[in-house]
């Protein structure tokens, strides 16, 4: 079940409200608790028990480690035990194939494929377990002894499937103490709508001119069809994920609720460095603080900040998919922050603001296509495409054709991945309620007769 669906909409969204607010503070978070279950057992009734399996484990190496008789050995061993659990869960799930894809290739074995689904959320629920272990064992967090508090913690379904990344010391006094007011849950809906209107008016459309490019030859494509399929894929991805993570913060206020922001305009970024304070917020915090902060960050000098860096990195790409596209995604950024922390940052300072600008969005569209193909040898010659050196003209009447097709539509996402308070302050709320009324009727017409409606983030 994904939220731009009009099962959700109408069926599964009232009925889980009705619920929660008739029900006694007692037993919400246990209507929570059940509610998510069904929404996450609805497209994988299986792989349920992976998801109770993981939020069992931990909460039980949770309550261990509250207890106050451990040494400071026993206490680091359990954390090590529970890492180890909820990294090999996802590593069989997420990663068996891969290895043993690779194996059989390299030593000429053949060894059979496991062949399993990969399961919905699994990364994003099992680092959210894990935050939980670790804020315990650095004191920052409680140990939750309610096994349903936990629970709804882990399964909560308006971040489960898709983030964002919810630390669990960011939320544990929320687990217990929250409110709804009518201004908050307005806000809610508010960004809801914005996050599917983001999802399916914008993603969606550009996301037919990304597949219809993606699925022609590169070696017969012209540079400025492949320019416009990155850009397309550009769009497409930011408008999903961040039209996904604003329906999720959105439901979360609904329920009381406070996620942290996920994206921060990351296309209006001036460096790499910069883009990535904007794009993925939790998951860039989440490697941050259990990842880059524990091996040293940088304060043990420049070449184990280098290797600091380089470890998160393609730790980070691999997070995304088991395939050497994600590998290679997460070296090339690694390898550019790197370059913009020891010399690029001085020099672009004293640059223009559009240079700058256009220095990132460079760089941001090369990193999408290592992102976009899994096959190395399409990605190779789709480079090769944008970059004139597979022998074709710049443009053809299908370029042009699809450039004329799409403009409107390309301004429009232009002028939605820009900050515009200042638009929003010039109409009063009954213009905006009105502006909202809009968008969500025609986000459900959309919905009514839509064939194409992918989640790109359902594969992680």
């Amino acid at each position: 079940m994904v939220f731009s669906s009009l099962l959700f909409l109408f069926l599964f969204l009232p009925a889980v409200l009705l619920l929660y607010f008739i029900s006694p503070w007692r037993i919400k978070n246990f209507v929570l608790f059940v509610t998510s279950l069904v929404f996450y057992a609805w497209g994988e009734p299986v792989y349920i028990a992976i998801m109770l399996l993981s939020t069992v484990t931990d909460y039980s190496f949770g309550l261990l480690l509250s207890n106050p008789r451990l040494s400071s050995l026993q206490r680091k061993w359990i954390v090590v035990a529970s890492i180890i659990v909820n990294l090999t869960l996802l590593g069989y799930f997420k990663y068996a194939d891969f290895l043993i894809y690779n194996v059989n290739a390299w030593l000429g074995t053949q060894i059979p494929l496991t062949e399993l689904a990969l399961p919905i959320g699994i990364s994003f629920y099992t680092f959210q377990s894990m935050s939980y272990i670790i804020d315990v064992y650095r004191g920052t967090a409680k140990a939750q002894r309610n096994w349903i508090d936990f629970g709804t913690f882990v399964a909560l379904f308006p971040q489960l499937v898709a983030g964002p990344i919810v630390q669990y010391s960011t939320i544990a006094e929320q687990l217990r103490h929250r409110s709804v007011n009518i201004e908050l849950f307005a806000e809610g809906v508010r960004r809801f709508i914005i996050g599917l209107a983001k999802k399916v008016l914008l993603a969606n459309n550009i996301g037919l001119l990304w597949h219809t490019i993606s699925a022609s030859s590169a070696d017969t494509m012209p540079a400025l069809t492949a320019w416009l399929g990155i850009i397309a894929f550009a769009f497409q991805i930011y408008f999903d994920f961040s039209g996904y993570s604003d329906m999720a913060i959105g439901l979360g206020m609904m329920f009381g609720f406070r996620f942290n922001e996920n994206f921060n305009r990351p296309y209006t970024a001036r460096s790499i460095t910069d883009f990535w304070r904007r794009w993925h917020i939790s998951l860039s915090t989440w490697f941050r603080d259990y990842v880059y902060i524990p091996l040293g960050g940088n304060r043990k000098g420049p070449w184990k900040q280098l290797r600091n860096i380089m470890i998160v990195w393609l730790l980070t790409g691999i997070w995304h998919g088991a395939s050497w596209n994600f590998l290679l995604w997460g070296l090339y950024f690694g390898v550019v922050l790197v370059f913009e922390k020891w010399f690029g940052l001085r020099f672009l300072q004293r640059m223009p603001a559009w240079v700058r600008h256009a220095y990132a969005l460079l760089l941001i569209l090369i990193g999408w296509v290592f992102f976009a193909f899994d096959e190395l040898s399409y990605m190779g010659a789709y480079f090769a495409a944008m970059f004139g050196f597979n022998h074709q003209p710049l443009w053809n009447n299908e370029s042009l054709y699809l450039l004329y097709t799409n403009a409107i539509l390309l301004v429009l996402l232009v002028v939605a991945s820009m900050p515009k308070r200042e638009i929003k302050r010039s109409f009063g709320p009954v213009a905006q309620l009105g502006w909202h009324a809009i968008l969500f009727f025609m986000s459900v017409a959309y919905l009514v007769d839509a064939t194409f409606n992918p989640f790109l983030y359902f594969r992680f």
